[in-house]
């Protein structure tokens, strides 16, 4: 069974900054896609950043030069440390996998964000 598990969300000051964690079971990050997604209330899930199984990376418009997603295969576990936040960043945080052999996308549960202005 395939299970990605978030954490690291919280409650923090604008222009703090917070570590996410997506830890995954039943699957390996490596060989597959993945990527962190967040939506706010009364917004579509948008993109934040995305990892191919090749290693490229790209970022959301509005996170570029604040946010680093690093992913630790060992661990098997995606990483996305977020700086310099801002009130506009509070969302539920998703982290995605798509598993490119078996054309299946899963996510995990969310984890709150909230950054107080």
């Amino acid at each position: 069974q395939v299970q990605l598990v978030e954490s690291g969300g919280g409650l923090v000051q604008a222009g703090g900054s917070l570590r996410l964690s997506c830890a995954a079971s039943g699957i390996t990050f490596s060989g597959n896609d993945a990527g962190w997604f967040r939506q706010a209330p009364g917004k579509t899930r948008e993109l934040v950043a995305t990892i191919t199984r090749g290693g490229s990376i790209n970022y959301g418009d509005s996170v570029k030069g604040r946010f680093t997603l690093s992913i630790d295969n060992a661990k098997n576990t995606v990483y996305l440390q977020m700086n310099s936040l801002k009130p506009e960043d509070t969302a539920v945080y998703y982290c995605n996998l798509y598993a490119v052999g078996w054309f299946q996308s899963y996510w995990g549960q969310g984890t709150q964000v909230t950054v107080s202005s």
